[in-house]
């Protein structure tokens, strides 16, 4: 049977006393009166039934059991205390983790990261960009962007704002011996591809009736910011998905060859945890993701209604 454990506040007492070595000051530091803490200093030696002070004219000692207790309790008490911070980090400020994909963070979240941290400056902002899906709680991650059908096991996942596949090229390909002009120009040209949905360019060449060209031809890329660099430098054409070209697009690198913009079923959205959904830093970086999606002109509005809860 395990014993039981004298009273937290009499153990706290003691550690305050013992490091001191000083009634008077534990008393100071605690807020309480000196009788109190001689009051906690007796109800433990009872409860131990050892006494743990020598009593001097005008010094305090530690008998030879209470030098004995003191390292476990300070041990014990500064656990407690990292304890207590890490859960105060993690509900309320310190190291912030957001996990997307590289197409999202280089191309959509990192410029807008700043306006975030200059609102909430308790926060140390990480942002991680991978295309597999990481596991929240074994590598410290917060929250997340994700691109997927909305259905993670475990996490509640609230849809941003939908896809649409679009190819993109550089002005000099719509000029030239062979331009870009309908979607059967594609077979001249070359075709650049993603890594993390290599299916994007069958989907849009099967809706723009071009079913004869070959959607897997064409150098692969890990990432779609590294496809549409190509795209850029007139190596060929890329697909973008919702507003990842939107600022090659608006400085004129990028340009829309076709009118067709396929949506796709998939959709971008921010993920977390069910159980910590609901944490104070959580909530607070999920409004400021719907505001800012929002307020971005020409981009579509977050569907504020569609949430896919997942346990």
């Amino acid at each position: 049977m395990v014993d039981r454990l004298p009273p937290l506040t009499a153990l706290r007492t003691f550690e305050a006393a013992a490091r001191h070595l000083s009634f008077t000051r534990a008393a100071d530091e605690l807020h309480v009166t000196q009788a109190a803490v001689s009051h906690q200093i007796k109800a433990l030696e009872e409860h131990l039934g050892a006494l743990l002070f020598r009593r001097l004219n005008r010094r305090l000692l530690l008998t030879d059991e209470g030098q004995l207790l003191m390292p476990s309790v300070r041990r014990a008490f500064d656990e407690l205390a990292a304890g207590v911070g890490r859960v105060r980090e993690r509900c309320c400020g310190g190291t912030f983790t957001i996990s997307t994909t590289p197409s999202i963070a280089a191309n959509w979240l990192a410029a807008r990261l700043g306006r975030f941290q200059a609102l909430r400056p308790e926060f140390e902002i990480r942002l991680m960009a991978t295309p597999r899906l990481i596991d929240f709680a074994r590598e410290g991650v917060d929250c997340g962007i994700r691109y997927g059908f909305g259905a993670w096991p475990g996490l509640r996942a609230e849809r941003l704002f939908g896809a649409t596949l679009t190819p993109v090229c550089s002005p000099r390909l719509l000029e030239g011996p062979e331009p870009l002009s309908a979607p059967a120009d594609l077979a001249r040209h070359t075709l650049l591809h993603a890594l993390d949905d290599m299916d994007d360019w069958r989907l849009w060449l099967r809706a723009a009736g071009a079913p004869n060209i070959d959607p897997q031809r064409g150098p692969k890329f890990e990432t779609l910011p590294l496809a549409l660099e190509a795209a850029v430098s007139g190596t060929g054409v890329a697909i973008s998905r919702g507003p990842l070209a939107a600022e090659h697009l608006a400085s004129g690198r990028l340009v829309r060859p076709f009118d067709l913009a396929l949506p796709s079923e998939c959709a971008y959205y921010f993920v977390v945890p069910e159980v910590s959904a609901d944490q104070p830093k959580i909530r607070a970086f999920r409004d400021w993701l719907l505001a800012e999606i929002s307020a971005a002109p020409g981009e579509p509005r977050p569907d504020a209604t569609a949430i896919a809860a997942v346990r």
